[in-house]
């Protein structure tokens, strides 16, 4: 069985560019397998990986997209 994480950070996204910007900066993280949106207003980024560095994620995202907090950070386990 592998041990994932499962990330949560909620992002305050203004339009369809930053959404897209938010995603694909997530998913050039290392160790990151999976990337969605989630919420009622798609204003949370869940992220799913291995190892990923969650600070360091939320910080790049609130330098580069503007306010971000971290919501939850979930071990998840797979079966290989």
């Amino acid at each position: 069985m592998l041990l994932q994480q499962k990330i949560v950070i909620k992002v305050q996204l203004h339009c369809r560019r930053c959404r897209s910007k938010a995603m694909k900066m997530a998913a050039m993280a290392s160790g990151v397998n999976s990337v969605a949106l989630a919420g009622e207003e798609k204003d949370q980024i869940v992220v799913v990986g291995e190892k990923v560095d969650a600070a360091g994620l939320t910080d790049l995202l609130r330098k580069k997209v503007g306010y971000a907090t971290l919501e939850l950070v979930q071990g998840v386990s797979v079966k290989a």
